[in-house]
């Protein structure tokens, strides 16, 4: 799988899987790949939504005005550093 799955699609196959494995018609190989594509997805997802986080901007205060700054991670840091 590679990053290029969005967030929606990523959620909605976690979804299918889930259920899949709910209903519990699958052999122990078919699930265990399902449940191995799952947690792939699981922290795709996770990923995804922590990297949104990060590029929400926030409100600061300069000179009594409030001004809008996006929102910088360790990680977007890091990157301009040129470190890994």
């Amino acid at each position: 799988m590679t990053k290029a799955i969005d967030f929606e699609k990523s959620l909605k196959r976690l979804e299918k899987i889930v259920q899949d494995l709910e209903v519990g018609n699958l052999s122990l190989d078919e699930a265990l790949k399902k449940y191995e594509e799952g947690i792939e997805l699981a922290r795709n997802c996770s990923k995804l939504l922590k990297d949104s986080k990060m590029k929400v901007e926030k409100l600061v205060k300069k000179e009594g005005n409030f001004i809008s700054e996006e929102f910088e991670s360790k990680e977007d840091s890091q990157d301009v550093l040129g470190e890994d």
